[in-house]
């Protein structure tokens, strides 16, 4: 019988399931269909990303020598021109398609470009010929124009469609490069969708410390700026020494462990290049930028790592040789721990994790960044003795103080361990040393983080960033719990131990604040660290020290009005209340706490004057126990998940996902 079904084709519940169910999208299809397959999702980073792509092409033509100026403009409209002065996309027709331009194919097919082999451009940011063209497939409106050979042509497209062919335009005799101008289509990323100024004004400024031989120059409607905000509606990037310059920004006259940062840059093999700017602030707040080929890759990578061996190699090599024996313990946490870092690195066909690019993997480049940078930092080490001695120093510390937390496990009171023991390299702590009015907000990633730290009340606000989402203490072992750094670190700074060896007298802030971004991954991330507090340090919660923080997920404008919504339903209050009667009110959504600049973050989230906290408190739950409710939902058996949300799933009316 089963035969006889597979034969004649699955019939069964009514359904066929043949030849003509299976769909072959042709053109830029499948990028509408799927966009999160090529831009990571269609939210306000996917949003962005979009002008990413594009001006990531004007600054390969840049790093290749054919162009010297870039322009990005954001109008009113939420319309993104990118220009470039370099040789312009190559207008002639298409050996395979002869009766279409370059152009066209390459706005037009997914895996078309002039980067794929290495004779168009030494390096490049765009490998996987899909960048233009996906911007074009997501775009309600695309215009590109060219000038090249002393004629403008110029083309049109609708969601990846062309709306007629090339054009010659007439003679442009004083005029050569690529124009690039597009609407994001409202259909993909929704009407409320815009552009934030504050992002693309930060993008522009980091592409010019990339590349230090380019000009890029912003503008910016002004009905879209704050008045008085830190976004000008103009201005024209040029750094000239490069990261040196990016370094000298972040760090803005803070006090250093030495005087002079390290910096420099080196030549590679085949045309390829690295840049570096490193320093160790005495406030030890940390900072890393990580790039290859001006594309950030914020995830680091196999240059990442090759920069963490070269300096771990060449401290401990100096330290050899001058007898420095206290740094024979000393380890890559100790020397990468409280640094601002820059690296920029620019080799040929580099392999990215992901269309979106967040980390390297090309396995050479570890082994090129440490030969080039290890030799030039002993150099430096030499030439500048006092400065090797500082920092040799506070490495050696670093590492001693490290074995001695590993040795005493915890901390013994915010005095002695201030004292003593050196608290996590990552931890921003607060000036006050009495636990009265102090409050430590746990946040996800150095990007929050970042910005946490520049929003924060230092007298009485300290921040500890978390890497990715923690253990899951319900199901995790024993050996496990103990022996990830994550949450060693959380207990460390918080100095009251946990578990059985739990001391309250000696908890080193007055509020725990648990602040993740306000979406299903930071909702997640929220609920392991609560399941953490109630399995490890449950007298912390029933004495009403831990708390949530409330971020917003919406931010409104009209005119000189600004709101922030926590949700959907907050954002929908505000525009009956406070915007009510107004049009083309502008809605941005928020993609984490990293995409808020520190004010924002500040005035919504940190400042105890404005904010809104939610105290996390241990209740029986429909007659539940809590401790029953998390071992359902967080504990090692799938099957009392599963009873949960089939019992619980016809109250959801909305899913974020």
């Amino acid at each position: 019988m089963t035969d006889l079904l597979d034969l004649a084709g699955d019939t069964r519940g009514g359904e066929t399931y043949t030849a003509h169910d299976i769909e072959v999208l042709e053109g830029l299809e499948p990028v509408r269909r799927r966009p999160g397959m090529y831009i990571g999702g269609t939210d306000e980073r996917a949003l962005h990303h979009l002008v990413a792509e594009v001006l990531d092409n004007a600054m390969d033509e840049a790093v290749a020598g054919h162009a010297t100026r870039i322009e990005i403009e954001l109008s009113a409209a939420n319309r993104i021109t990118i220009r470039d002065n370099g040789r312009g996309i190559p207008v002639d027709p298409h050996p395979k398609f002869p009766d279409k331009s370059a152009l066209e194919v390459i706005l037009t097919t997914l895996h078309s470009g002039g980067k794929f082999g290495s004779k168009a451009y030494e390096t490049s940011g765009g490998l996987h010929g899909v960048g233009v063209s996906v911007v074009n497939a997501l775009s309600a409106e695309l215009v590109v124009e060219v000038a090249r050979h002393r004629t403008l042509y110029t083309q049109r497209f609708a969601r990846g469609l062309p709306l007629g062919p090339l054009t010659t335009i007439g003679a442009a005799p004083n005029r050569r490069g690529t124009t690039v101008s597009f609407i994001p289509d409202p259909e993909i990323f929704g009407q409320a969708a815009r552009f934030r100024p504050e992002i693309l004004h930060r993008m522009a400024r980091s592409k010019a410390y990339l590349f230090r031989g380019v000009e890029i120059r912003w503008k910016c409607d002004p009905s879209l700026l704050e008045a008085g905000g830190p976004v000008p509606a103009e201005e024209t990037f040029h750094f000239p020494q490069g990261l040196a310059d990016f370094l000298k920004a972040l760090l803005n006259g803070r006090d250093l462990v030495a005087d002079e940062p390290f910096t420099g840059e080196a030549a590679l093999d085949g045309g390829a290049k690295v840049e570096w700017a490193v320093a160790w602030p005495i406030d030890e707040e940390t900072y890393a930028g990580w790039y290859c080929n001006t594309v950030p890759t914020p995830l680091g990578g196999t240059h990442e790592a090759g920069l963490r061996s070269a300096l771990l190699k060449g401290l401990k090599a100096h330290a050899e040789r001058i007898g420095f024996k206290r740094a024979s313990a000393v380890t890559a946490e100790d020397v990468m721990g409280g640094v601002c870092i820059l690296l920029s690195l620019f080799i040929r066909q580099p392999q990215f994790q992901g269309q979106t690019k967040e980390r390297l993997v090309s396995p050479e480049a570890a082994r090129l960044v440490e030969g080039a940078v290890r030799d030039r930092f002993e150099l430096w080490l030499g030439s500048h003795p006092a400065t090797a001695t500082a920092v040799l120093e506070h490495v050696a510390r670093r590492a001693e103080e490290r074995l001695a937390r590993r040795k005493a496990k915890e901390e013994v009171g915010r005095k002695s361990a201030t004292r003593k023991l050196r608290l996590p390299g990552k931890l921003a702590d607060c000036a006050r040393e009495a636990r009265d009015g102090t409050e430590i907000f746990i946040v996800e990633g150095d990007s929050a983080g970042g910005s946490a730290k520049q929003a924060r009340n230092r007298e009485t606000q300290a921040i500890l960033p978390l890497r990715g989402k923690i253990l899951n203490v319900a199901s995790a072992t024993a050996d496990k719990l103990a022996a990830n750094k994550e949450l060693a670190d959380l207990v460390t700074a918080l100095g009251c131990g946990a578990g059985k060896h739990f001391r309250y007298d000696e908890l080193r802030y007055e509020k725990v604040i648990v602040m993740t971004d306000a979406d299903v991954d930071g909702a997640h991330i929220a609920a392991l660290l609560m399941t953490f507090f109630f399995r490890e340090l449950p007298k912390l919660i029933e004495r009403g020290h831990l708390y949530l923080a409330q971020p917003p997920l919406y931010r409104l404008s009209h005119g000189g009005t600004v709101a922030y919504a926590r949700d959907e339903k907050d954002r929908e209050r505000l525009l009956a209340t406070v915007f009510k009667g107004r049009k083309n009110v502008e809605i941005g959504r928020f993609k984490g706490l990293g995409e808020m600049n520190p004010q924002q973050l500040k005035e919504t989230t940190m400042d105890p004057s404005r904010r809104q906290l939610l105290q996390v408190r241990i209740e029986d739950v429909a007659g539940k126990p809590t401790a029953q409710l998390v071992e359902e939902l967080m504990g090692r058996r799938p099957e009392l998940r599963l009873a949960f949300i089939q019992e619980n799933a016809q109250l959801v009316k909305e899913l974020d996902v």
